[in-house]
């Protein structure tokens, strides 16, 4: 199991839920809605606050996907400026990205039966997650 399960599965241990937006409550993370345009959210910690920031012209099974991606970052990511480390250092910004859908993906299909599905497309519409995220599923 590699660090993000691991990580996903304390978190949810620890709340109870696999809800991002109760995760997010409980850890104190302020989630805000702004029309954002073509963004569909982001993360940003100033001082001592951490922020998720939703689209709030985006579907609403949308904003849950984009809660727990912004959540991702939030946990896994925390003290991350992700233009600046883009820009100015060799951590990549994909990888921040794809840690940040890896967590999104398998925290809103945490207790799922992936075997009731007959594929991952399947998966993916029935919870909600944007069909470009099939490459996080296994079955």
């Amino acid at each position: 199991m590699n660090w993000i399960m691991r990580t996903l599965d304390r978190e949810i241990k620890k709340h109870r839920t696999n809800n991002p937006f109760e995760i997010a409550k409980n850890r104190n993370i302020i989630i805000r809605y702004f029309p954002l345009g073509q963004t569909l959210g982001f993360y940003m910690k100033n001082v001592r606050h951490q922020v998720i920031t939703i689209n709030s012209d985006i579907e609403d099974y949308l904003k849950k996907f984009v809660c727990a991606h912004e959540l991702g970052h939030a946990i896994l990511h925390k003290d991350e400026n992700t233009p600046f480390l883009h820009k100015n250092t060799l951590f990549s910004k994909d990888k921040i990205e794809r840690e940040a859908n890896e967590f999104a993906v398998h925290l809103l299909l945490h207790g799922e039966n992936l075997e009731d599905y007959e594929t991952k497309f399947d998966v993916l519409r029935e919870n909600g997650i944007p069909l470009e995220m099939e490459r996080y599923i296994f079955f």
